[in-house]
């Protein structure tokens, strides 16, 4: 056996030339080599007492009649004092032929001769049986890193072909098997603590964001989170729905650039500013216009972007705003795909840019998608490619608003292992149809004339109210609010001006628009004034109230009455 060959492979060990002294030659087959081994050992310079125990352990792990072994006695002492674990076997049914002491420590003695299956049945336990035979083939090393044996520790297996001198010997596989007990365990720590590091970030991120999505009366929505790949540190991608009052929704969708809680707690400011601007009824673009200083004052070396968007059902149009974030899509009722991607500006925090509100119709049937740019970027792909793909799984894409989510975000390959965090919001305008359709009406009347509009609209709003079957309490509150309401506008308005009476399953809406643009405020009144109660009285009867400037230089005046559930026909599925 060539043994010399590899032996110079293991660690500390130094290419040795073999010997040609006839006194340490192999020993005929059929005679075991360890007597010759043991036999040199005296006359071996600076031999001391201290190698008794190998000579034995040599005499007790002798090799089988007819098996190489180890017959180097220099080699037979380096493996004998390795702290590493190594066995040697040969042919095609790995026949033990040497163990060494600590392979015996961590093991048990061995039963040299028999297959390796019975003779070392934790190579089987740990299913390095087929490495062995592969190692036979391809005369290549193999290598199994911090695998657990039964005796309870790691040990990373080398397993390195042995090719034989003779003819007559069969070729074996060293096994090699280096304990990385403490290595294994501090990387299981390590792994454990970045788990953990992952989860807080996590759950700090999804904190947030909204536990529960607002539902607007007239649309259906929802929305999916995904973070991106097994680090600790989270992105700042975020979404959010607002209800404006008057059935106006707002969506908003956000991306801030970088990872980590210094982002995430740029994304929470941006949310919480959004949410605020948002109940001042501004246009989208005006929105962004606030958000884009906010964003340079929270951290200057921050930027992010952003799609703020505004969902009138009286006008059935998305009117929408964007600061350098990806183009929202929206399929219509045929199935046709849109990208709603003019007007677009810079990011957030970037500064000098007066940005811009476009819209896109969004009436029933049709599909809204906002998103992040985790779902249609890829390295080896241009991201136009991506929203090119998003659009065509978009086309397809039918049902509630969480399958259309869970189907694009299959589309897009987005798996546990994505490398990106990912947000998607959904927005769907039901179309009613049946019995759902008789709960959502709408009324108008516009108001001509001078003062005798006013008894012209009560009687307007107490006829469509009696004819949408509401009790008397919401009757008679509705004509009385929308009686304030015309007075008021009669009062401090200008023409054009109109009367909107809108029901859905859930409220009754009141609104009046005329051309002035100066909004209404509460206030209170003296005992002595005769005018400014009307606001206060609609804001007192009223479950909510408000006003806005409207994109042709007016305002609209609005008011809404919560439906009991007992008012009319059961609420609409959403």
């Amino acid at each position: 056996m060539n043994f010399t060959r590899w032996s110079a492979r293991l660690s500390g060990t130094q290419r040795r030339a073999a010997r040609t002294d006839p006194a340490t030659s192999p020993a005929p087959r059929g005679e075991s080599a360890v007597p010759a081994a043991r036999a040199e050992r005296p006359a071996h310079q600076g031999a001391s007492a201290d190698h008794a125990p190998s000579a034995a352990s040599a005499t007790d792990t002798a090799p089988a009649p007819g098996l190489p072994g180890v017959t180097d006695a220099r080699v037979r002492d380096v493996l004998d004092h390795l702290p590493a674990l190594v066995a040697l076997v040969h042919g095609r049914d790995h026949r033990v032929s040497y163990v060494n002491g600590a392979y015996e420590t961590a093991f048990g003695p061995r039963r040299h001769g028999a297959p390796a299956r019975e003779a070392l049945p934790e190579l089987d336990e740990l299913g390095l049986l087929p490495l062995l035979d592969q190692v036979l083939r391809s005369h290549r090393p193999r290598t199994v890193k911090s695998r657990k044996a039964p005796d309870g520790r790691s040990y990373t297996f080398t397993c390195t072909y042995v090719d034989s001198l003779a003819a007559h010997e069969d070729s074996g596989v060293l096994i090699f098997a280096a304990d990385v007990t403490d290595h294994a365990e501090a990387a299981e720590r390590l792994r454990a603590g970045e788990r953990n590091q992952r989860e807080t970030a996590v759950t700090l991120q999804r904190s947030l964001l909204p536990q529960k999505l607002e539902e607007p009366d007239d649309l259906r929505i929802a929305a999916t989170y995904h973070p991106g790949g097994t680090e600790a540190a989270v992105g700042g991608d975020w979404y959010d729905v607002i209800t404006l009052g008057g059935g106006r929704t707002a969506v908003v969708i956000g991306d801030v650039m970088g990872r980590g809680v210094r982002a995430a707690a740029v994304m929470g400011q941006l949310r919480t500013a959004v949410r605020a601007y948002a109940r001042l009824d501004l246009p989208p673009h005006e929105v962004l216009q606030l958000l884009d200083g906010l964003a340079a004052d929270i951290d200057p070396d921050q930027i992010a972007t952003c799609v703020y968007a505004v969902h009138d059902p009286n006008e059935g149009r998305l009117v929408y705003a964007s600061a350098g974030h990806p183009p929202v899509l929206v399929r219509g009722e045929d199935g046709s795909v849109r990208r709603a991607d003019e007007p677009t500006g810079p990011p957030l925090g970037t500064g000098g840019w007066l940005h811009a509100s476009g819209s896109v119709p969004l009436g029933p049937g049709c599909t809204a998608v906002l998103y992040t740019d985790g779902l249609v970027e890829r390295r080896d792909q241009d991201i136009d490619e991506g929203v090119a793909s998003l659009e065509l799984a978009l086309a397809g894409a039918t049902g509630t608003p969480q399958v259309v989510c869970d189907r694009l975000l299959r589309t897009a390959g987005v798996t546990a292992d994505h490398d990106d965090d990912v947000a998607v919001l959904v927005l769907q305008h039901a179309a009613r149809s049946g019995p759902d359709r008789d709960l959502f009406r709408n009324a108008a009347l516009d108001l001509l004339g001078g003062v005798e509009a006013a008894p012209r609209a009560r009687a307007f709003a107490s006829g469509v109210l009696t004819s949408w079957r509401f009790s008397t309490e919401i009757h008679d509150l509705g004509v009385l609010a929308a009686s304030e309401l015309v007075a008021n506008s009669l009062q401090h308005g200008t023409p054009p001006m109109r009367l909107r009476l809108r029901r859905t399953d859930r409220r009754l809406i009141i609104e009046v628009t005329d051309g002035d643009d100066h909004l209404p405020r509460r206030r209170r009144a003296a005992p002595a004034d005769e005018a400014g109660r009307g606001i206060a009285i609609v804001a007192t009867i009223a479950a909510n109230w408000g006003a806005r400037r409207t994109p042709d230089g007016g305002k609209a005046v609005w008011c809404e009455f919560d439906l009991p559930p007992a008012s009319g026909a059961p609420r609409a599925l959403r």
